[in-house]
């Protein structure tokens, strides 16, 4: 049975690992808030830079662009999954990587190549660790991504798809629901759809009110120049995502572990306190049959 002074320790010690715990919880709700305030902010433009795109693609009568190459057969595909630098977030980092080799696994049943582009440190080491080779690593920057970020991943994934390395590439992301719940999510971005270019009826019927217009230089070309940076806002707009389901998780995950903290507290000063009436008790004894022993 443990003394009064080891129980006293263990107290002390995780009276100290709750205090970590809580200002983790504090500086993961921070962070959460400017995530979120990030991913509101992006939404005007990523709108903003759908319905442009789809409003070039309107007057081009047929578009044939590297990204928007559909191909006939897939042989290989690249997955990208995000995830965080940093651990004590739960299973947010886990989750992303037991989805990304279901996903492998299934390419390959199929008989098709993988590729591994990884972004973040915890998803560098389990691929490295696993021994898979990595045409791209990007880490440093998941706890604030900046969207020249978006653009370093954006252009090697590009890179891999126009050369022909792969004919497909898909993020593997969790998607921001609240602070306790993320979705794990699988998005192709290449080939980029060409959903992008069509609009519905009323749009159309919109369109033609406001007359025709004349661009210049040629649809084409402001295509090419348009949809690389659509694609960096895609990726861009996951890496968000990304984060805000960190903070998140973390911040749950913290405010879990000070709870489980404070009851081991309680069950550790209980056990204290009766281990010291133990030993009042003995010392009574001790006491009382010292004293009849001198009668």
């Amino acid at each position: 049975m443990a003394t009064v002074q080891e129980l006293k320790r263990r107290i002390r010690s995780v009276r100290n690992t709750r205090k970590i715990t809580r200002a983790m919880e504090l500086v993961a709700a921070a962070k959460l808030r400017r995530a979120e305030q990030r991913i509101v902010s992006m939404r005007p433009y990523a709108e903003t830079m759908a319905e442009l795109i789809s409003g070039v693609g309107r007057a081009s009568s047929s578009v044939r662009l590297p990204l928007l190459d559909q191909r006939d057969e897939v042989g290989a595909v690249a997955i990208v999954p995000l995830t965080g630098d940093r651990g004590l977030a739960g299973a947010f980092n886990a989750q992303i990587m037991r989805r990304a080799f279901a996903l492998e696994r299934s390419l390959q049943a199929e008989g098709k190549g993988v590729r591994w582009v990884a972004v973040g440190k915890k998803g560098r080491s389990t691929l490295t660790f696993r021994r898979r080779e990595l045409a791209g690593e990007y880490a440093g920057f998941t706890d604030h991504p900046g969207y020249e970020d978006a653009q370093a991943v954006s252009h090697r994934i590009g890179e891999l798809f126009t050369t022909g390395e792969v004919d497909r590439v898909v993020l593997v992301y969790n998607t921001y629901i609240s602070a306790l719940t993320q979705r794990v999510t699988e998005r192709d971005v290449l080939p980029i759809s060409r959903d992008v270019l069509e609009t519905d009826a009323e749009e159309r019927a919109d369109d033609a009110l406001r007359g025709d217009f004349i661009f210049e230089p040629e649809p084409e070309e402001i295509l090419a120049r348009l949809l690389p940076v659509y694609l960096e806002t895609q990726v861009y707009r996951a890496l968000l995502e990304s984060t805000a389901s960190e903070q998140g998780a973390r911040m749950t995950a913290m405010r879990n572990a000070s709870k489980n903290a404070g009851e081991l507290i309680d069950t550790l000063t209980l056990r204290m306190n009766r281990a010291r009436q133990a030993e009042i008790t003995q010392e009574i004894l001790e006491v009382v049959a010292g004293a009849e022993a001198l009668v």
